[in-house]
């Protein structure tokens, strides 16, 4: 039962961190659209916050994998 718990776990935070990235990534290039002179500092923050939300989606996979 433990086992099937923490894959649940680890599929629920590999789901949310992919709406999160692709909101992101979404978000972004709107962004670049609207304003195509800020896109070297549009795609600097995306990249940052794509790389944030993966390591907490890694984390948490982690968590749920060892506990």
């Amino acid at each position: 039962m433990t086992g099937t718990l923490a894959a649940v776990g680890a599929g629920l935070a590999v789901i949310g961190a992919g709406i999160g990235i692709g909101k992101i990534g979404g978000s972004a290039m709107d962004a670049i659209a609207r304003q195509p002179e800020a896109t070297a500092k549009i795609q600097t923050a995306m990249i940052i916050a794509a790389a944030l939300v993966e390591g907490v989606a890694l984390f948490a996979v982690v968590v749920a994998l060892i506990a």
